[in-house]
C-alpha cells in the first residue's frame, strides 16, 4: 500500500512540475535562446525535456538542513547564454510564488510549504505515507 502512496505522491509532484514548467515557459520562454541541443517547446512528451526551462524535484533526507527531509525544487534555465543572477533570482522567486499559491491544490491533505534551504528551494512539511496496514 505504501508503494502506491509513494507512486501517487511522485506523480503529483511530476504534474506540479510540468505545470510550473509551462508557467515559466509562458512568462519567460523568450527571455533567452534555448540551448541548441534541446527541442523547442512542445516537441517532447514531457515539458521538462524541451524549451527553455527544465523543472523537477528530487527527494533529500535533509541531513544538515534546518528543514530536514523534503523535495528539492529544481528550476533550470537551459541556454548557452549567460543568465544574469538578478534575472535568475527573479524567475526562481516567481516560480516559487506560483507553486506556493497552488500547493494546497496539488496536496489538499498535506501541510507543505516551500523554503529557501541554503542555495536551493525545498518543499518541506508532511510527506508521510500513513501507517502500514
Amino acid at each position: 500500500m505504501e508503494d502506491f502512496r509513494q507512486q501517487a505522491l511522485e506523480q503529483t509532484l511530476s504534474r506540479m512540475c510540468s505545470d510550473l514548467d509551462n508557467y515559466l515557459e509562458d512568462k519567460y520562454g523568450r527571455t533567452y535562446p534555448v540551448h541548441p541541443n534541446r527541442p523547442i517547446r512542445g516537441k517532447a512528451a514531457n515539458p521538462a525535456h524541451d524549451g527553455l526551462f527544465s523543472t523537477g524535484t528530487m527527494f533529500t533526507l535533509g541531513f544538515g538542513s534546518k528543514y530536514g527531509r523534503g523535495y528539492i525544487l529544481d528550476m533550470e534555465i537551459r541556454t548557452l547564454t549567460p543568465v544574469d543572477p538578478a534575472t535568475r533570482r527573479m524567475i526562481e522567486e516567481d516560480g516559487v510564488s506560483y507553486l506556493s499559491a497552488r500547493l494546497k491544490d496539488y496536496f489538499p491533505d498535506r501541510d507543505l510549504r516551500i523554503e529557501r534551504d541554503g542555495r536551493v528551494w525545498k518543499i518541506v512539511g508532511d510527506f508521510s505515507l500513513g501507517t502500514a496496514s
